[in-house]
């Protein structure tokens, strides 16, 4: 049998509450919140005694998913700075399609996004940029042009 879907990605955060409200302001809707932990958290991890809340967001469209998760235990832990540039080995990047990018960038600055060079147009065709959210996160805007 294929892969019926992509469920989701995930995304392990410090500060959930900053990491909800940058992906509201981007646009995606919070669809719920648990915590998850006990014996089954434990074997699907391969760590002991965790805790976890985490907070799903979904795409308007409701075809695409994060989940953020911040671990209470274990703690969680970082093996490389949060600033890492775009082509570091492994997943770098979320990408999200918007109706204006310009307006995204400018809504998304309050809640830390910076971007990591500029607005690029791509051909005739779209409106490219990356910028660096909470945790260091990475997420690419792209503005369809018509």
């Amino acid at each position: 049998m294929a892969v019926q879907r992509m469920d989701n990605v995930g995304i392990v955060v410090e500060d959930l509450e900053a990491a909800v409200a940058f992906f509201e302001e981007l646009g995606l809707e919070l669809e719920g919140r648990t915590r998850v932990e006990g014996i089954v958290a434990d074997r699907c991890t391969g760590l002991d005694g965790v805790s976890c809340d985490i907070a799903m967001v979904r795409t308007p469209d409701g075809h695409s998913r994060l989940e953020l998760a911040k671990y209470r235990s274990p703690a969680a832990t970082a093996d490389e700075p949060r600033d890492r540039p775009h082509n570091i080995l492994g997943t770098h990047r979320v990408m999200f399609a918007v109706d204006d990018l310009k307006d995204t960038v400018a809504r998304l600055r309050p809640h830390g996004a910076e971007l990591l060079g500029e607005i690029a147009q791509f051909e005739e065709s779209y409106l490219l940029c990356y910028v660096r959210g909470p945790e260091g996160i990475i997420v690419g805007l792209a503005q369809e042009l018509h």
